[in-house]
């Protein structure tokens, strides 16, 4: 069974930057995110039957304070099926969230947790569909795009099954 961690990044779909965003786009074929916007902390590919992973999760989440993230960057990359993602990132990454997110990966490892990926930070704002489109030149257009830097605190974590239900929710500490 596949399942994921994410911690969700509520930014708003009408946010100037946004808007921006798309109009600059409206000439390539994008699937925007409308909505559910997170940054998935572990994406498993394999998830071993009958084993109980939450205690792990509360193991890290329970005392570990919201962290506050500056985004930053507007960026692109090729996902492993050749698609194009549109995404929001930070240049600066707080030592605090790498390390429980590597904690959080490495004890589902242990536990026999397959998880192919690295942690890469970023939100998905968009999927472009239109093979003809490059990167480079999705990233150009995207450089054009005057981005105001931001600081959110992240406290909503879920763990879930893959486009399917919640496994696991929490609230982080405000501090």
């Amino acid at each position: 069974m596949k399942t994921y961690i994410e911690i969700q990044v509520p930014i708003r779909n009408d946010a100037v930057w946004f808007e921006k965003l798309r109009c600059v786009c409206q000439n390539i074929d994008v699937k925007w995110q409308m909505g559910y916007y997170h940054i998935t902390m572990a994406f498993i590919d394999e998830t071993p039957i009958g084993i109980d992973l939450r205690p792990l999760l509360q193991k890290h989440l329970g005392t570990f304070i919201a962290p506050t993230i500056t985004f930053d960057k507007l960026d692109a990359f090729t996902a492993t099926s050749g698609m194009h993602i549109i995404n929001l990132t930070a240049t600066e990454v707080p030592q605090s969230f790498l390390a429980v997110v590597q904690a959080i990966r490495s004890d589902f490892k242990s536990a026999g947790c397959v998880i192919n990926s690295e942690f890469r930070l970023y939100v998905t704002l968009g999927r472009v569909k239109d093979p003809h489109v490059q990167l480079p030149e999705l990233q150009r257009m995207l450089e054009a795009i005057s981005l105001p830097a931001f600081s959110l605190t992240l406290t909503d974590v879920d763990y879930r099954v893959f486009r399917s239900g919640t496994i696991y929710e929490t609230k982080l500490c405000l501090d």
